[in-house]
């Protein structure tokens, strides 16, 4: 078995860069479902979404770079354009979506898909002993599950 410099198998980390290159592209995806019901949402919980809805975007732009940065430590090319993240986007994409409820269920939907991707990664990564990776996708597990437990808390309270 052929090792990186990271201590790594090669074969794996080729396999473990794509899947982050489908978890990147999701993430691009998520962040442009983020922007669009910031952009678009009404009602009278406006000011409180608008805020919410900017902090989410936030986060996940910050996560958009830390896994195109995880991509090239072990040695793979980050996706970069659009067409690669439609291509590669295994998430839902919201178009339109102006009602508060209908945004928080885009929000749970999108979360829950980019938790299947990273459990799929954390199985794989767990496998060869690749920590960075692992912690990476722990970290976004954890942060991911709470908010979708917000999001779930807020959408009961609005019934």
């Amino acid at each position: 078995m052929k090792i990186n410099l990271l201590g790594l198998p090669i074969k794996e980390m080729e396999e473990i860069s794509n899947d982050l290159n489908i978890l990147l592209s999701s993430f691009q995806v998520y962040y442009q479902n983020l922007r669009g019901i910031h952009w678009n949402i009404r009602g009278k919980r406006f000011f409180n979404l608008h805020v919410k809805f900017e902090e989410l975007y936030n986060d996940a732009q910050l996560k958009v770079d830390l896994v195109a940065e995880r991509v090239l430590t072990i040695g793979g090319t980050p996706l970069h354009t659009f067409e690669d993240y439609v291509k590669n986007n295994k998430i839902v994409v919201g178009k339109n979506i102006s009602n508060d409820e209908k945004a928080i269920h885009l929000i749970v939907e999108s979360l829950s898909g980019l938790l299947k991707i990273e459990r799929e990664i954390l199985i794989k990564t767990a496998d060869i002993n690749d920590e960075g990776t692992n912690s990476l996708m722990s970290d976004f597990i954890s942060e991911q599950e709470k908010t979708i437990w917000m999001m779930n808390a807020w959408l009961e309270e609005s019934l």
